[in-house]
């Protein structure tokens, strides 16, 4: 890799040049990753994508006048100092504040290469056009800003953010609910099977790992493997099943840790009102991201943990 003081006026506006086109490739690509769940932001990222066609342009309208037709192949990864980024088509899909938050870093590199090129370039049209891109590049965040307003109204805004929080809870909420819901209910039967059969905290401990570990395991490949995200819209299959995998692990595990307790009946009291605050904490996900009335959440997953800890506690003691 070079060093930035040892590039030459040429080798500078070769890497201005490469760095213009990853740029405007970067703002192509989130205006097509955007454009089918939000199409105003993707507008403004087309905008965004035309400034950095113009600046690339300029430079190398320059870089002809001064050294001909011939543009070396600098890239940011053969000079020290540029920021690694991670290439866009393995961050789908993606998320509007993950964009936005890219983007805003990428104009302050970029900003912050041209102000030190500026700063020893020698040939002075060199110079202007490097510290008037320098300055344009300060002004692109006031830019994108006229851009969101040009084509981000409040009623569309509002519209592509209640999208994101659709998509938000279609691809993080419904399969980390689903794990919980799962590992919660589905376990407490064997844990309180074991304990109430056993009378011995640490073998309902290690059924409850058991259950939850396999339940975690079984939920996370079944979810993974239920769709592939590209007709329903639910996102990588791989996060999914990731995401319903540990929550389901730790539904179950919540209320089987009680149980490393070794005085049998503190730890049956501990695990019951563990079980008490897991059902709570379903039914206020229920009724804060799936819009279920706080009433019914509480009846429908209340009704459905009473009557699996009634069946563990009745094989238990069978």
């Amino acid at each position: 890799m070079r060093t930035f003081d040892s590039l030459s006026e040429k080798e500078v506006l070769a890497l201005a040049i490469s760095l213009e086109e990853e740029d405007e490739r970067v703002y192509a690509d989130f205006a097509e990753g955007l454009h089918q769940d939000f199409p105003a932001s993707a507008a403004v990222f087309d905008g965004m994508r035309d400034e950095e066609s113009t600046h690339r342009r300029r430079l190398m309208d320059l870089f002809r006048e001064k050294f001909g037709e011939h543009i070396p192949l600098l890239r940011r990864q053969d000079v020290r100092g540029f920021v690694r980024r991670k290439p866009i088509w393995l961050v789908r899909p993606l998320g509007l504040d993950a964009v936005r938050n890219q983007a805003s870093a990428m104009e302050v590199e970029t900003r912050n290469f041209y102000e030190r090129a500026a700063a020893r370039a020698q040939d002075v049209h060199v110079r202007k056009l490097l510290d008037d891109l320098a300055q344009e590049e300060r002004s692109h965040e006031s830019r994108a800003e006229a851009l969101e307003k040009d084509k981000l109204s409040p009623d569309v805004k509002g519209r592509e953010d209640e999208a994101e929080r659709r998509l938000f809870v279609l691809r993080i909420i419904q399969p980390g609910l689903a794990g919980l819901m799962d590992g919660s209910v589905s376990t407490l039967a064997p844990v309180f099977a074991a304990a109430f059969a056993t009378h011995s905290s640490w073998d309902a401990f290690v059924v409850g790992l058991a259950a939850s570990i396999g339940a975690g395991i079984s939920m996370g490949f079944a979810e993974a493997l239920s769709d592939d995200g590209s007709l329903t819209g639910r996102g990588l299959p791989w996060v999914r099943g990731l995401i319903c995998g540990l929550m389901t692990a730790l539904g179950g595990i919540g209320h089987t840790l009680p149980f490393l307790i070794g005085d049998f009946h503190l730890a049956m009291t501990a695990a019951v009102l563990v079980v008490v605050v897991e059902l709570g904490v379903i039914s206020w996900v229920r009724h804060r991201y799936m819009e279920t009335p706080a009433l019914s959440a509480m009846l429908q997953v209340g009704l459905g943990g009473v009557l699996v800890f009634f069946t563990g506690i009745l094989i238990g003691n069978s």
